[in-house]
């Protein structure tokens, strides 16, 4: 039996305990005692739920601003031929130059969508956070590397101690076909996993799909059933209400990218319509190369500024809501209980340092987090009961980083 026993945290403006019992929140109560528990004193350190970064390509940080200021797809026939250049040992520098930045801003989970998936399995186990490492599919991959991509899931087996998890990850609509995404929708229910994918992130998207099957993307997803619980949807910029209500009914969770979709110009989703419709809202990052951080806390800032100002309305994405997207809704849509700081729930936690300037004066913790803060305001972060940052030092940090530079040098890359 583990345990961890965190002194002198503020919790809801009051100071208390946390005791941590095989990474799960024991007990949460002032004077604490247990002389079996490994304890930290994170006193002026407050306690809130880390997050969940529920759509990114990790490691894409190795084409951080590479290619700007283009439409999506013009980006994206760029960003191609580079990927095609990265090899698994670059896939697995540039993971783990994400996962620390990822640290760094207090997220201990995210959902992957990429090539190489099992050197981003070997970073990802390497700094001990979650990750839902996502399986990328295209019919141009052909016969042979799709199956062998099928051959590697099915074989999969997790290291002792690990905290990832597989999932099918179709890219999209128009680079995956009908029978495509139904053998990986299939597949992934078979055998458990999560099923990840692009979906309505450009008017273009929207068109190809009304001219191709005279259905919109959500619709044509719908229509061939692969849609359900265990779906994650990114980005849904382009949604009509009968779609929105497709995924609600499905129980889909919609992932929402706000930084990327501006920097793309795909369009604004539609957070409001998704509220009164009942959807799952979750946040995400996507990739480096077009937000260009992977900070939650910054994605959490425009989520709800890009609301306010879309629908001119302050109470248009409220911090509440926010807040939940990046946290305890993201843990819910892969099936994890966390996301929030209650006795029970999974010892996934950020401590916020009280004396930096950003957080002061403290009128509303939340309010301050999404619309203040930023990533120098976390002192520590916690991942299923062990602290993977402590007193902002994160293990190996400045050698993850050299040796992403040493990728630079020796590609020639400027």
């Amino acid at each position: 039996m583990k345990k961890v026993l965190i002194k002198n945290a503020v919790l809801d403006n009051k100071n208390t305990d946390l005791l941590i019992v095989n990474g799960v929140i024991s007990k949460i109560a002032p004077c604490i005692e247990d002389l079996e528990a490994k304890v930290f004193d994170v006193r002026q350190k407050a306690v809130m739920p880390a997050f969940y970064n529920m759509h990114t390509h990790s490691s894409m940080t190795l084409l951080r601003s590479y290619c700007e200021d283009l439409p999506l797809f013009d980006w994206l026939n760029n960003i191609w031929k580079r990927e095609a250049e990265l090899t698994a040992e670059d896939i697995y520098n540039g993971t783990r130059l994400a996962i620390l930045e990822m640290i760094k801003s207090g997220t201990v989970f995210f959902a992957d969508m990429y090539w190489f998936h099992d050197a981003i399995v070997k970073a990802v186990e390497s700094m001990k956070i979650r990750a839902n490492v996502g399986i990328c599919f295209m019919d141009s991959l052909g016969k042979d590397a799709i199956n062998a991509n099928f051959d590697y899931a099915k074989s999969f087996q997790k290291s002792e101690g690990s905290l990832v998890d597989l999932g099918i990850a179709p890219h999209a609509i128009y680079t995956c076909g009908k029978e495509l995404y139904r053998e990986c929708f299939e597949f992934a229910n078979e055998n458990g996993f999560l099923f990840h994918t692009h979906l309505s992130e450009t008017q273009k998207e929207v068109e190809d799909s009304l001219s191709q099957t005279g259905m919109r993307p959500v619709e044509y997803l719908d229509s061939i059933g692969v849609l359900n619980d265990r779906t994650l949807a990114a980005h849904c910029v382009h949604l009509t209400p009968k779609e929105a209500e497709i995924l609600a009914e499905r129980k889909t969770t919609i992932v929402h990218n706000p930084c990327s979709n501006m920097k793309l110009a795909s369009g604004v989703f539609d957070s409001e319509q998704a509220i009164a419709k009942s959807c799952r809202i979750a946040l995400g990052t996507d990739g480096t190369s077009s937000n260009n951080n992977l900070s939650m806390i910054d994605e959490m800032k425009f989520a709800s500024l890009l609301a306010k100002v879309h629908y001119a309305n302050p109470q248009a994405g409220k911090v509440n809501d926010v807040l939940q997207w990046a946290t305890v809704n993201g843990a819910n849509a892969v099936g994890l209980n966390a996301g929030e700081v209650k006795e029970g729930k999974l010892a996934d936690l950020i401590f916020l340092n009280l004396d930096n300037e950003r957080l002061v004066p403290n009128n509303d913790l939340a309010s301050n987090l999404i619309y203040s803060a930023d990533s120098k305001c976390i002192d520590s972060v916690m991942c299923n009961g062990e602290f993977v940052m402590w007193n902002g030092v994160v293990e190996n940090e400045q050698e993850i980083i050299e040796t992403a530079k040493k990728y630079i040098r020796d590609k020639k890359r400027v």
